[in-house]
């Protein structure tokens, strides 16, 4: 049992929120160019905020292989987190060692400081036992609210749990697992599973996994060539898995056998290069040689679409197609809008981080479906069956 920030007893005590500030930077003034994820743990914060908690918060940026990277540094998220929140946040500039412990010291009653890149030491990723016991000296309650990170046993995730007398998860935490655990344990049916990207290998537990609990999984993206390819249908150029074609065909094999059925694209929009402002056309099966498969074709969308007004449940992750160029957007598009028109019906729709929730956050309708998840990994791991280190820590 997990339990809520809402249940600690965090009044004027310090809590340590391991949040997820990993945020684009603009390489020229280091400013945030987009802050969603800081606005995610808004909620969170506040409400320490509000109970007078002494709010310590700590992230990683990018991937600074435990060297101090100025470039990587979060001075800039806590300037917007300041502007976001309308109050000071005092900036450290580290996460453990003298200073910082003397200026949490005098934090007072409401007060929030973030400390700086938590991976500019490498004892964090390798969850190093001193480093874990020097964070939780810090506090007396600790607070996950970065699901983007729980698959990882990090010193600020796992390690120096067990050294904080109180531990429970933000309410951004508690989302991704009201809306991610329904996905591997009692979906309504009928349920379905979109999945894209470019390979079969990056999806492979999660498709063993999910066989057993859906009634369809719809396959898009580049993937779907290495299955066609599985069946004997001509790919022309497009992007296969060689390695990955027994794979894919014991797969097919293994949904006909449960009767789970596997959709795959009928027609595509195809180019001679995988790139814009080249000549494109839409073709059924097989694809001609020397033209490779870029996006669903209409039959593909609507046949898919026809599939997500019925569902009960649908769980997407993966573009249909190479959608970052607009030639090759349409079919993504389309399935974003199915699922905003479903979830208006009242279907459970969640959407599965990484690609799929750039997509539907650029068309507009990430308020618009059930849940978008704010960790790909995660979400991916959590739905392979795997076991999440930094939710496993906030147990008992």
């Amino acid at each position: 049992m997990v339990r809520s920030v809402e249940d600690l007893d965090v009044a004027g005590k310090r809590v340590f929120v391991r949040v997820d500030f990993n945020v684009p930077l603009d390489k020229k003034t280091g400013a945030v160019k987009d802050d969603a994820r800081i606005r995610a743990a808004l909620p969170t914060i506040r409400h320490l905020v509000g109970k007078k908690a002494k709010t310590i918060l700590a992230s990683h940026l990018g991937r600074p292989d435990g060297k101090v990277v100025p470039e990587m540094s979060l001075v800039n998220v806590g300037e917007r987190l300041s502007q976001l929140l309308n109050q000071d946040v005092l900036f450290a500039d580290d996460c453990v060692g003298d200073g910082v412990r003397k200026l949490v010291s005098q934090m007072k009653e409401g007060q929030v400081v973030l400390l700086e890149n938590l991976r500019f030491h490498p004892e964090e990723e390798k969850n190093d036992e001193d480093f874990s016991r020097k964070l939780a000296q810090l506090a007396e309650v600790y607070v996950d609210d970065a699901f983007g990170t729980v698959h990882r046993a990090h010193a600020s995730t796992v390690g120096m749990v067990k050294f904080v007398p109180q531990k429970g998860a933000g309410y951004l935490v508690l989302a991704e697992l009201k809306f991610l655990q329904p996905l591997i344990s009692g979906a309504k049916k009928p349920y379905l599973a979109l999945l894209g990207g470019a390979k079969v290998s990056d999806k492979i537990k999660v498709i063993e996994n999910l066989m057993a609990r859906v009634d369809a999984l719809l396959i898009g993206g580049a993937m779907a060539y290495t299955f066609l390819a599985a069946k004997g249908i001509g790919v022309g150029s497009s992007r296969v898995e060689k390695d990955k074609i027994d794979l894919a065909r014991r797969i097919l094999e293994k949904a006909e056998k449960s009767r789970v059925q596997i959709l795959l694209p009928h027609d595509h929009v195809v180019a001679q290069e995988p790139k814009g402002g080249v000549p494109t056309k839409m073709v059924g099966d097989p694809i001609p040689d020397g033209w490779l498969g870029l996006d669903i074709g209409p039959k593909t969308v609507e046949a898919y679409k026809q599939r997500i007004t019925s569902a009960a449940t649908v769980f997407w992750n993966g573009p249909m197609g190479m959608f970052e160029t607009p030639e090759y957007a349409t079919g993504t598009r389309a399935i974003a809008q199915a699922l905003a028109e479903a979830t208006a019906r009242g279907a459970m729709t969640v959407v599965g981080g990484g690609d799929s929730a750039a997509a539907i956050a650029e068309m507009g309708l990430a308020d618009k479906v059930s849940h978008v998840s704010t960790g790909g990994g995660a979400s991916l791991e959590f739905l392979e069956g795997r076991e999440l280190p930094g939710v496993k820590a906030l147990e008992g």
